[in-house]
């Protein structure tokens, strides 16, 4: 489990340069391993995917292009060790890595609609909705840890007060009395 678990801290290039955001460590690592199983399928069944062309699927065949192209891209950003013989792969995913949580879960939820569109099989579903889920996570991470239970309950309370003197919160305030 070690040498997994080094495996997936390598596969950030700046993992020593990320602070601690309370994200607990199930969510930081089962979304990248969730990602990079995902990118696993997806060449895989876009493979698959490909060999629709044989029952004059054009529609499969795009597809299939694209799942393959959407693999090879979520195993570079989430483990660029596997692609280190290609030259620019390190620096896309230190870019990707300083970019907040919510552009690559919006990245990966948007490439991965693409080929289940175009064909609706079991192939395009699971391989993209493997990746599908992974940004899903990403997506959770990104929103933030929860609020405690006091916060929420004085957020709620029709009579409460803002709690910062932020001029969103007074707007929203002003409006829950109106």
């Amino acid at each position: 489990m070690d040498k997994i678990i080094g495996l997936l801290n390598k596969a950030s290039p700046n993992a020593e340069s990320q602070v601690d955001d309370g994200t607990p460590w199930y969510f930081k690592y089962g979304s990248r391993l969730l990602g990079i199983v995902g990118a696993f399928f997806c060449v895989l069944f876009g493979l698959w995917n490909c060999l629709s062309i044989l029952f004059a699927k054009v529609y499969c065949l795009v597809s299939g292009i694209i799942q393959v192209c959407v693999g090879f891209i979520v195993m570079a950003i989430e483990a660029p060790f596997c692609c280190m013989f290609i030259d620019h792969v390190q620096t896309m995913a230190g870019k990707v890595e300083q970019r907040p949580l919510w552009n690559r879960a919006a990245f990966y939820c948007i490439i991965s609609i693409v080929p289940v569109v175009l064909c609706p099989g079991l192939g395009s579903i699971f391989g993209c909705g493997l990746v599908f889920g992974s940004g899903v996570i990403y997506g959770l991470m990104g929103l933030g840890k929860k609020g405690t239970r006091e916060d929420m309950a004085a957020v709620a309370s029709p009579t409460s007060q803002p709690i910062s003197n932020d001029q969103h919160n007074i707007l929203i305030e002003d409006d829950w009395k109106s």
